[in-house]
């Protein structure tokens, strides 16, 4: 099993900035794909950012331009970087990882999900 737990997040004022983190444990031996979702009030959960074992990125357009998505393979861990922030991206955000494969060669297709980290945007 691949446990997934976030750091950061919190009050950020407007037009301010955010990291998340997040860092993935269990028997892995390589992941696929990493990186964030969020789930606004009332909303259903959308992609935010996704980053390949390879470094191939992909983005929410709502994000593009004032959002980096970075991994470190050798310490499972995937990073959001934020700036520009308005209420509209007050929510909760998902590490999200899928495709691993453990120590012992075991490949696991499911989607595995930290505990949310909730982000408001207010002055």
């Amino acid at each position: 099993q691949v446990q997934l737990v976030e750091s950061g997040g919190g009050l950020v004022q407007p037009g301010g900035s955010l990291r998340l983190s997040c860092a993935a444990s269990g028997s892995i031996f390589k992941i696929e794909t990493m990186g964030w979702y969020r789930q606004p009030p009332e909303k259903q959960r959308e992609l935010v950012a996704l980053i390949t074992d390879e470094g191939v990125t992909n983005y929410a357009d709502s994000v593009k331009g004032r959002c980096t998505v970075s991994r470190d393979n050798a310490r499972n861990t995937v990073d959001l970087q934020m700036s520009k922030l308005d209420p509209e991206d007050a929510a909760v955000y998902y590490c999200n990882v899928r495709g691993v494969i453990t120590n012992v060669g075991v490949y696991y297709g499911t989607n595995y999900w930290g505990q949310g980290a909730p982000v408001t945007v207010s002055s």
